[in-house]
């Protein structure tokens, strides 16, 4: 069935929504992209097989998480915040570091209006319908929410079309067709195709040399969210990172005690696995962990400080006398690799670190700054990934 959104045109339309339509009306002309046609009605897919009309290419966009920027910025290069009239403030509490590099090269950035989230309650609706968005692009798992709240009727009784993505809940099965849609979305057809053929190739540099040598897996340990909380041991299940690492050549150990993709392991369940490898996913959280045990790694991280923050988790009761101790395989890489279309980043970089003489000329330091070169629009930092055990060639 395809859901039909129409556009306000009537005064009877704007009624509809009782007190939004008073914003509504008060609206001043939309800002007009440098297109040669006006947009056209167009029906999309979204990645929960909804069929959804949308004025293409759209024009004023609202993304639901900030960090949809990630791909944005690959597809409007010379100007990524152009068509965003609204998002989410996680890019700006999650990702300070990047929110910055981009506030450096484009300063209007900070006018964006921010909104709270879908998920917890806190999104404002008419704040989000006097910015006369085109599109409003939600994770999957703002589903139920807006679909409790009534969200989408409310929407749709506006015009306002709603499509859902996802980069988070099962990225292998899903960023592709995501990234296609948002090319959809914004004509840039080409350029998304351009970018999947690249994140395919960096990502075949490691699955056919795993699948043509065959290596032994080493048992790995994914710490999700590190430092965001000092909880242990949160970890991903058979897919995200945790897929990630078995495309990398490791063995997941949490992969047959969490069903889903996001879950906990208890201590003693770390310690009888006995990983080789501990992974740490973190980030610079200081805006939620003020002073915590978070790594900060990212663009233009200080690498001293981040080593000297990671070794705390080798006294973890869970890491007591695993196999990681005996040479010091600790890691930590990037979070937000986990909710981006850069995942190939870090399936290089795992690879790297269960196979190092396997994949010595493997570069992912590299392959992240030519991505940076082709694709998007501001200067390639490293900092993304740190390790106590030294080796060479490793971060």
């Amino acid at each position: 069935m395809v859901t039909v959104f129409r556009r306000p045109h009537t005064l009877a339309a704007l009624l509809f929504a009782g007190l939004l339509g008073v914003v509504f009306l008060s609206l001043t002309p939309r800002n007009a992209l440098a297109v040669e046609a006006d947009p056209a009605l167009a029906t999309v897919t979204d990645l929960l097989g909804r069929q959804v009309k949308v004025h293409l290419p759209v024009r004023r966009v609202i993304l639901g998480e900030g960090r949809q920027l990630y791909l944005v910025a690959a597809l409007d290069t010379q100007n990524p915040i152009e068509r965003i009239v609204g998002w989410r403030k996680d890019l700006i509490q999650s990702d300070p570091d990047t929110y910055g590099a981009y506030l450096r090269k484009f300063p209007d950035i900070a006018k964006i209006p921010t909104f709270g989230g879908f998920e917890d309650g806190t999104f404002d609706i008419e704040q989000a319908i006097s910015q006369r968005p085109d599109v409003i692009i939600l994770n999957i798992e703002a589903q139920h929410a807006t679909e409790d709240a009534r969200y989408i009727e409310k929407l749709d009784a506006l015009g306002i079309p709603v499509v859902y993505v996802d980069f988070r809940n099962n990225p292998m099965q899903n960023t592709e067709p995501t990234m296609r849609l948002f090319g959809q979305l914004f004509g840039k057809q080409a350029r998304a195709e351009a970018f999947i053929d690249f994140r395919n190739q960096q990502i075949r540099r490691v699955t056919d040399v795993i699948e043509a040598r065959r290596p032994a897996r080493p048992k790995v340990f994914i710490e999700r969210i590190g430092g965001y909380t000092d909880d242990c041991c949160l970890s991903f299940g058979n897919e995200n990172f945790g897929l990630f690492v078995e495309m990398a050549g490791g063995d997941n150990i949490a992969k047959g005690i969490i069903p889903t993709t996001f879950g906990q392991l208890n201590a003693e369940q770390v310690v009888v696995a006995n990983p080789a490898h501990v992974v740490v996913t973190s980030a610079n959280w200081e805006a939620f962990a003020p002073g915590g045990h978070w790594v900060g790694v990212g663009p233009g991280a200080d690498m001293a400080q981040a080593r000297r923050k990671l070794a705390w988790y080798t006294q973890r009761p869970a890491y007591a006398g695993i196999k990681a101790q005996d040479d010091q395989a600790f890691h930590a890489i990037w979070h937000q690799f986990y909710n981006s279309p850069y995942q190939f980043v870090a399936i290089q970089q795992l690879a790297k670190w269960f196979h190092p003489t396997l994949f010595a000329d493997l570069d992912p330091d590299a392959s992240f700054r030519q991505l940076h070169e082709r694709f998007l629009p501001v200067p390639y930092e490293p900092g993304y990934a740190v390790s106590l055990r030294q080796t060479e060639g490793q971060p």
